[in-house]
């Protein structure tokens, strides 16, 4: 196997009897990679995750018993990933934190850092957000209702909210 120019080429033997059984092939090798491309510049979501992270150190334990699960969002800005939060509700007095999941994740969310915020503003439904295409799920998507349990009314959250100059969803 050998690199020519941005193709690889190559040559597979039959390791018994070292004869080439094909040759001649050329493989283009692409990057499939989840990582996010770089660090992300003042996403609007940030200041709700470190809300929730503020909530979780206030209420983990009782977070942790009723949600019982983990959540990842891959936040993305321009159809390119520039970011992931992760949601640990499952071990200890749960925590949030920036970064892949460490445990397999038990649903993951992709959405935009705009349309996230549109949903956490309740300026559009989780549901119509899934159904239009705004909103991936993988994994248990019916996990996501134990989200409400965070998400929704909470003071502080709302407060951190109207920071970013949005409103709380109730016109």
């Amino acid at each position: 196997m050998w690199k020519e120019r941005k193709k690889t080429y190559l040559q597979t033997k039959i390791k018994e009897t070292e004869e080439a059984t094909g040759s001649g092939s050329y493989v283009t090798l692409t990057s499939t990679s989840a990582k996010p491309s770089g660090k992300a510049a003042s996403l609007q979501s940030d200041l709700i995750f470190e809300e929730i992270g503020r909530r979780i150190k206030e209420m983990g334990s009782q977070l942790v018993k009723k949600v019982n699960a983990i959540f990842q969002w891959d936040i993305t800005r321009d159809g390119k990933m520039v970011v992931q939060w992760t949601l640990d509700l499952k071990t200890g007095s749960g925590e949030i934190y920036q970064g892949a999941s460490r445990c397999p994740a038990d649903t993951v969310f992709t959405l935009s850092d705009h349309d996230f915020m549109q949903l956490v503003l309740g300026k559009i439904k989780p549901h119509r957000a899934f159904f239009v295409g705004r909103l991936k799920v993988r994994g248990n998507i019916m996990l996501g209702q134990k989200l409400e349990l965070i998400l929704k009314n909470h003071a502080k959250l709302r407060d951190a909210l109207c920071l970013t100059g949005g409103k709380n969803g109730q016109d």
